[in-house]
């Protein structure tokens, strides 16, 4: 039986009434499909010029894995010895479901063509036991854990940058802002159809109101994620980026923004208050694209345009 035939993806369920027990066994079927070749197809083919593994990190009271991907043009034995490479932590999309290995195609892309090395983090994804702190601890944890060790990953600490994708580019932002608190400088952050508001506000954006339904059912996702990732006891703006108090002097942004996306005006409004900041920001609308098209190569032709723009930032952002 070939793979594409015993790995299928599952039917979306009802978001709105969906139970715990639901959402855990949707989690496991959709990750494995997204995992999967059989999914290669939308999600697109690896960079064959990087080199793809999962790593576990001892990171402060857990274990996490995280997804790495390194330049492998040079062959095996030279590619474990390449030193001093840019060091780019990314953060997949899906809040309450998601996988690293759903966003090979960019990642790989990047390792092998900036090059650099990427370490993509397989957070703590939002359930009823686990908000929205925990992924934003794993965003952080990682980063502070492979700048730490960046003899022993093969990485130029001082040419770091950031990089995430919608609920992934939350965790993004957040840790960007966390690493203007610590005194650490990363040269870029990159924040893909972002969500940036996990107030009661969040859905009280116009784009979400023109995409609530369509081209996908975002609304009863979007009220889901927010009642996983806020319960009651949680400051929902310490956790959104759109309401922080001061943000100025953080890592220069590239946010990319689908224009058909009940969040982009998420975007277009952060890139508006990082301006106001004195942030360097570059935004760039991709006009007819859906959320999450750049993890979507097979049925987006714009995510290939995204990952481009993506590209040259980051190398002009991490050039030695």
């Amino acid at each position: 039986m070939s793979e594409s035939t015993a790995v299928q993806r599952p039917p979306e369920p009802d978001f709105s009434a969906i139970t715990t027990e639901e959402l855990i066994a949707y989690r496991a079927a959709e990750n494995g499909w997204r995992a999967s070749g059989a999914a290669r197809a939308i999600l697109g083919e690896p960079d064959p010029g990087a080199a793809i593994e999962w790593r576990d990190l001892a990171l402060p009271g857990r274990d996490l894995p995280v997804r790495v991907y390194r330049p492998a043009s040079a062959g095996d034995g030279e590619t474990a010895a390449r030193t001093g490479l840019p060091l780019v932590v990314h953060v997949h999309g899906g809040g309450f479901v998601g996988t690293a290995a759903q966003c090979d195609w960019t990642n790989s892309h990047l390792a092998a063509r900036l090059p650099a090395l990427v370490v993509s983090v397989e957070h703590r994804l939002v359930a009823p036991d686990s908000p929205l702190p925990n992924a934003a601890d794993d965003g952080w944890d990682v980063l502070r854990h492979v700048l730490r060790h960046a003899a022993q990953w093969g990485v130029d600490p001082a040419r770091t940058a950031v990089f995430g994708e919608s609920f992934g580019a939350l965790v993004s932002a957040l840790t960007a802002i966390r690493a203007r608190e610590a005194g650490l400088r990363l040269r870029a952050q990159v924040l893909v159809n972002p969500a940036v508001d996990v107030t009661e506000t969040m859905d009280a954006h116009p784009s979400i109101a023109e995409y609530a339904y369509r081209p996908t059912r975002a609304m009863p996702l979007l009220r889901l994620l927010r009642r996983l990732a806020v319960p009651p006891g949680t400051d929902a703006r310490a956790f959104s980026p759109l309401y922080a108090d001061d943000l100025s002097g953080l890592a220069p942004a590239l946010l990319v923004v689908p224009t058909q996306d009940a969040l982009a005006d998420h975007g277009r409004r952060y890139a508006e208050r990082l301006r106001a900041a004195g942030t360097s920001v570059r935004l760039t609308e991709y006009p007819g694209a859906r959320h999450a098209f750049l993890t979507l190569p097979g049925v987006e032709p714009q995510a290939v345009v995204a990952q481009a723009e993506i590209l040259e930032f980051l190398r002009a952002a991490l050039a030695g």
